[in-house]
């Protein structure tokens, strides 16, 4: 993290403390109780004590094998009674004005609630219990992942948003590879008459430019020495020449020219029909994670050695590779993503939006001034794009960009997944 995201973090937090309202706490009727969603009583199912005088209630919001539902345990005098005992009725207060309404029935000890307690479990909760011709009630914030920051602020933090909607998602096949030398740019330096070998200029790995004298010739017919020069600019890969040796008809030299490479990409047979040469491949090194370049495909063909051992039935796509700043090299292993197709989705967000939440994939939609987690159900996905199958609803603004300074300031926060 550079120091102006640092600082960014530090004064964000700074705002916060002051951006983030207390949640309201209304006034409970008949004796009822406010409880805060961070500290509250607890009762024998580990759900929440809600008491009135000698009659109590226990809400539980019960997940353990199945969708999360609410389980409501009745008491009078710290012993239970049949859920029978009461008519019970929760509603719950979201934000954007949504709300959702539960009715109980009877279920063995415990009245369960009549619908899915859908995430985020963010809400402000009302609890109305009929029971004896006397009404009970509660009220209690219940927030998670979940804070308020001044437009301003977010807007000076570098916080962008953007309305969930249609996209194009790439279907992209995913290769793996390893970098080597382009062919069409070695060339083997030989002698141009046979005789002795005077001087050497060159040694293994030094670069070198078309027409540098990489050693001297005396040539047996005519006794006069001559240069023996460079075809390209490149690299020496290999030297078989030394002082007094005789150069014959055999490479002296190995140049290649680094500006241009291959990767050769392996490919299963399975795959090959959604291969084509001139298709558009992105390349990023496995070595090296910051290296990333683009080259098409030239080549398809059997794999070097294919038929005999393990690379039998494996395929090679060769990419050609521009490498005029210098940051590949041979050797260097190196994923390739394919765009072998595309699919138009009613419904995705950008994948820098994303976040972990618990043990959800999460983007921050945007209410008013205040952000609140959206757990997301995901399908297709490429390297800008990832579709939405729940979660949030079509033209909802979510945070697209530094989103972990929001994620940053919920953490903080510590409310947690407590009921």
């Amino acid at each position: 993290m550079n120091r102006q995201t640092t600082c960014i973090l530090i004064a964000l937090g700074l705002v916060l403390g002051a951006c983030n309202p207390k949640s309201a706490e209304p006034a409970a009727e008949h004796g009822g109780e406010t409880a805060a969603s961070a500290e509250y009583e607890r009762g024998p199912n580990r759900g929440r004590m809600l008491r009135d005088g000698d009659f109590a209630l226990e809400l539980q919001i019960f997940e353990d094998g199945v969708p999360p539902e609410y389980h409501v345990y009745l008491y009078r005098n710290g012993k239970l009674l049949p859920p029978t005992a009461a008519k019970v009725v929760v509603e719950l207060n979201r934000l954007g004005n949504k709300q959702n309404r539960f009715t109980f029935a009877p279920k063995d000890s415990y009245l369960i609630g009549s619908g899915t307690v859908t995430e985020p479990h963010s809400f402000s909760v009302v609890v109305t219990a009929e029971e004896g011709g006397k009404t009970h009630r509660w009220a209690f914030d219940n927030f998670e992942g979940r804070t308020t920051i001044s437009a301003k602020n977010a807007q000076d933090a570098g916080v962008r948003t953007e309305a969930a909607g249609p996209a194009t998602i790439a279907e992209v096949l995913k290769l793996t590879g390893r970098v080597v030398p382009n062919a069409e740019h070695v060339r083997a330096v030989t002698a141009r008459f046979p005789g002795t070998i005077q001087k050497v200029s060159k040694s293994v790995g030094d670069t070198v430019q078309a027409g540098d004298r990489l050693a001297v010739v005396e040539s047996n017919d005519s006794l006069q020495s001559y240069n023996v020069t460079s075809p390209i600019s490149g690299v020496v890969l290999e030297r078989d020449a030394n002082p007094g040796e005789f150069a014959g008809n055999g490479p002296l030299f190995v140049i290649a020219d680094f500006t241009k490479l291959w990767v050769e990409l392996s490919v299963f047979p399975r795959d090959l029909a959604k291969l084509r040469v001139g298709q558009p491949v992105t390349l990023s090194s496995v070595d090296r994670g910051d290296v990333q370049a683009s080259g098409q495909i030239v080549r398809i063909a059997p794999a070097e050695g294919a038929g005999r051992g393990t690379l039998s039935g494996v395929y090679t796509a060769r990419v050609a590779l521009d490498n005029g700043s210098g940051q590949w090299t041979p050797g260097l292993f190196a994923r390739g993503e394919v765009r072998i197709g595309a699919a138009e989705v009613p419904l995705a967000v950008k994948r820098s939006g994303l976040q972990a939440f618990r043990d959800f994939t999460v983007v921050f939609e945007l209410i008013g001034e205040t952000y609140e987690v959206r757990m997301l159900e995901l399908g297709r996905q490429d390297g800008n794009y990832v579709e939405v199958l729940g979660g949030i609803e079509p033209g909802a603004r979510y945070v697209s960009e530094n989103s972990y300074l929001i994620k940053a300031d919920v953490d903080k926060s510590g409310a947690s997944h407590d009921h």
